[in-house]
């Protein structure tokens, strides 16, 4: 029943963000159950876009669709930017836990889920010419969970609007860094694997 109640709040988050989100946190009205669940939703909803969305609105070849890859695509860059953003705002008095931003941020995918998958019956059922009417509703999908990220992090850190808009931008830039430092990182291991391989395989070339 908690559970339950606490996948229902999210409903609660996406129409009143502001007390939302500082109960979601200082109340302890959401849960990482919740959140992972709605992290799942997501994933699941993209993919099921890929696949199931009209040809007349998105054209992807589906024997081509990767359902791991795709999730991953979305799953690795979310954590990333928690990371970064837990990272970043600790150095500037953020008042946010890794755990209470990933929650925000797992809750303001709400509207993208709803929205979203509701879109992907609409897009078979009307016809090219009233495309216009499905591109305007998935904006607005997008730009409301944008908007319930920000309030969250506001919420979360207890930040100024002003302060919460500039380390949104540093979150993003904290995350491309870290992503570089990740590709570098395995670009290195590869190299220093590939490097052992080449001494063993010349070391049993010498012996056998």
């Amino acid at each position: 029943m908690r559970y339950g109640k606490e996948i229902k709040y999210g409903l609660h988050v996406i129409f009143h963000p502001f007390d939302g989100f500082w109960d979601l946190v200082h109340e302890k009205r959401g849960s990482l159950a919740a959140a992972h669940t709605f992290l799942i939703l997501f994933l699941l909803t993209r993919v099921l876009k890929l696949m199931l969305t009209s040809f007349q609105f998105i054209s992807v070849p589906i024997q081509y669709i990767n359902v791991f890859e795709q999730m991953a695509s979305l799953a690795l860059p979310f954590l990333i930017l928690c990371l970064a953003n837990w990272t970043m705002t600790t150095l500037f008095d953020g008042k946010g836990r890794f755990r209470d931003i990933y929650m925000a941020m797992c809750y303001a995918l709400v509207p993208y889920i709803l929205i979203q998958s509701v879109m992907i019956l609409v897009s078979n059922m009307i016809t090219y010419e009233e495309g216009s009417f499905y591109s305007v509703i998935l904006g607005i999908s997008v730009i409301w969970c944008a908007f319930l990220v920000f309030v969250g992090l506001m919420q979360v850190h207890d930040y100024s609007p002003g302060k919460t808009l500039i380390f949104m931008v540093v979150t993003v830039v904290g995350a491309m860094v870290i992503l570089f430092l990740v590709l570098v990182f395995f670009s290195l291991l590869s190299d220093a694997a590939a490097y052992f391989i080449s001494i063993y395989r010349e070391i049993i070339y010498r012996l056998y």
